[in-house]
């Protein structure tokens, strides 16, 4: 009974020891919650930390176009989950959060037409579509947020519901025959000038 109750114990107390610690406070955010009286919430360290700011990121006139395309606000997804997004205070740029994920993305140009943000140090990509988007990371190789809709999207969707693309599989429909054509009138001969 000693032997198992020592195992268990073994077992159990590097993850009691884990639960106790505390996530590591940056610099910034200790000064933000003394500056605040001490007193600190969730979003003061967040606010705090700073999302990357690279001045080498040059947008061109083709990215401020894209970036003009990109819809702002709570976007709801699949789950339960919603994606945030709102213009960062450099212009053509954008703050993306979901839970507790923060991205600063920037657009790039893409050959397909679907507008696309992506963060190059977090290794993250929004990617919106006409009828969804969807976040996805890089890094973990997997989607944060899935089956996105603001509602300009949401109308798209339910347009496509009733009235589905052509598969690209499938061969096109045969054309409908035209309507047959009307036989211009033709232009009475030229008459034979008199003789005099």
């Amino acid at each position: 009974m000693k032997a198992l109750l020592a195992a268990m114990l073994i077992v159990v107390t590097p993850a009691l020891v884990l639960a106790q610690t505390k996530p590591p406070v940056k610099k910034e955010a200790k000064e933000t919650i003394k500056k605040r009286g001490g007193k600190a919430a969730a979003k003061t360290v967040e606010e705090a930390i700073p999302v990357d700011d690279d001045p080498a990121v040059k947008l061109t006139p083709a990215d401020m176009e894209v970036a003009k395309l990109v819809h702002v606000g709570d976007i709801p997804c699949e789950l339960g989950a919603t994606v945030h997004i709102t213009p960062h205070k450099r212009e053509g740029f954008f703050i993306v959060r979901t839970g507790i994920q923060r991205f600063r993305m920037h657009p790039v140009e893409s050959k397909t037409g679907a507008i696309r943000l992506e963060d190059p140090v977090a290794q993250a990509m929004w990617l919106q579509l006409g009828n969804k988007s969807m976040l996805m990371s890089q890094k973990m190789g997997r989607r944060l947020a899935d089956e996105c809709m603001s509602p300009a999207q949401a109308a798209v969707a339910e347009a496509l519901k009733k009235n589905p693309m052509p598969s690209l599989l499938e061969p096109l429909p045969a054309p409908k025959a035209a309507p047959a054509e009307v036989a211009a009138p033709t232009a009475p001969a030229a008459a034979a000038p008199a003789s005099k």
